[in-house]
């Protein structure tokens, strides 16, 4: 008995390692799987072993794919006088659903933030720098996140780009479709402003 209850423990903390998901998360989950749906426990492993083996980071970009060029990187329809900065390969796939961009990505896998140990090194900066001195870059797009840690990265790129002749725009954050101004925060709305194009 004492080793099923080592193995649910072990189930438990393993499920806690995903974000937003705590202690009681952790156990509905488990429980749910174990009780009634052990088939699906056998599904998820088995993607989630496939997806550890065969899952790398495109050696361009940074983005998640199954080749040493994720898909994006190695379409001839891509405009590659455009690169998006984003912060998570999440990011990235948001901005593809909403199907207004058409340029390439560079990836940086998190956000700087000093009081977190985590500099210039740790985003790839780097890498970013050899990518734009390789020529071709037209405009650098800067859509990291609306956070402090967000604008002070997007700062950070911005002055790396203009210091090598790129134009560097950052994307406008606004008021959200169906969306009311009363119930809106006055941070967004004063960015829907500052954003605002013509009409």
């Amino acid at each position: 008995m004492a080793d099923a209850r080592n193995v649910l423990d072990a189930l438990k903390e393993a499920l806690r390692r995903l974000p937003g998901v705590g202690p009681k998360s952790a156990q509905r989950m488990a429980f749910h799987l174990l009780s009634r749906d052990r088939e699906g426990a056998r599904a998820i492993a088995r993607a989630l072993t496939q997806a550890a083996d065969r899952i790398v980071h495109c050696k361009r970009c940074n983005n998640l794919g199954e080749e040493e060029l994720c898909a994006i990187c190695a379409s001839p329809r891509r405009d590659r006088s455009l690169l998006c900065i984003v912060e998570t390969p999440s990011d990235l796939a948001s901005l593809e659903q909403s199907g207004a961009y058409q340029g390439l990505y560079f990836v940086l896998m998190g956000r700087l933030s000093p009081l977190d140990g985590i500099g210039p090194e740790e985003i790839h900066i780097p890498r970013l720098e050899n990518l734009l001195d390789e020529g071709g870059v037209k405009e650098v797009v800067l859509a990291t996140n609306p956070t402090a840690e967000g604008e002070a990265t997007a700062h950070y790129i911005g002055e790396l780009v203009r210091a090598r002749g790129i134009k560097a725009t950052r994307i406008a954050y606004g008021v959200p479709v169906g969306g009311e101004l009363e119930y809106t925060d006055r941070s967004t709305l004063a960015r829907a402003l500052s954003g605002r194009r013509e009409a």
